[in-house]
């Protein structure tokens, strides 16, 4: 979808003009900025101020690139192209959501506070959410989507375990929101449910293989 590219790649060069703009026209930025993190909301890391303003929109274009090159080299890549529209609306939805833990990270090191979890888990929960319905369109692909040796054995395999993982994984955003409500305790909520959910897939699409191959 053109309009989606276009709107990307803005994004991305959005992120590297206010880079240049705050790296050379922002003195009261630090030399040393806040970097990350931990799982109270509490700093816990540094880095130059080159690449604090630099590293995420070069991460951004990185994604960009990566994700548009490993579809062309996809062996089933007209799979890819079935729901394509949906693969670049996810493209869209991670540049966005570096774009915006970006300009927060920025936002601190100018001196603003707040407590950084709380508005990071909406961002997540829409972002695991959109992964969901990414999942339960896609068809198979050796790069996109939930790749199990069974999986990627059986077509019939694939959609069934992407129709339940794309219900599940919607299940994951909707926690993930209550991160705005237990700040302290959004680490565990994406952590246990994901890997709950993951092992779970695993073992599903390992059963419906043998299903498969038994019938």
């Amino acid at each position: 979808m053109k309009a989606i590219k276009i709107i990307i790649l803005f994004a991305v060069f959005l992120s590297f003009v206010l880079a240049a703009y705050f790296y050379f026209s922002c003195p009261q930025l630090p030399e040393e900025m806040a970097s990350h993190w931990n799982t109270r909301g509490e700093v816990d890391g540094y880095i130059s101020k080159f690449w604090g303003l630099f590293l995420m929109p070069l991460v951004a274009l990185g994604c960009f690139l990566l994700f548009i090159f490993l579809p062309k080299i996809d062996p089933l890549k007209k799979n890819v192209e079935k729901f394509r529209k949906y693969f670049d609306i996810f493209i869209l939805i991670i540049i966005l959501f570096l774009l915006y833990i970006y300009l927060l990270t920025v936002f601190w090191n100018f001196g603003f506070r707040f407590n950084i979890i709380r508005l990071m888990a909406p961002a997540m929960g829409f972002l695991f959410f959109y992964c969901g319905i990414l999942i339960k369109n896609a068809k198979r692909n050796w790069f996109i989507g939930i790749k199990t040796p069974w999986t990627l054995s059986s077509d019939k395999v694939w959609d069934k375990t992407h129709k339940l993982g794309g219900k599940l994984f919607k299940i994951i955003g909707i926690i993930s929101f209550l991160g705005v409500i237990f700040p302290n305790y959004f680490v565990w909520l994406i952590l246990v449910p994901t890997l709950v959910i993951t092992l779970f897939i695993l073992f599903y699409s390992y059963f419906e293989y043998q299903k498969e191959t038994k019938q």
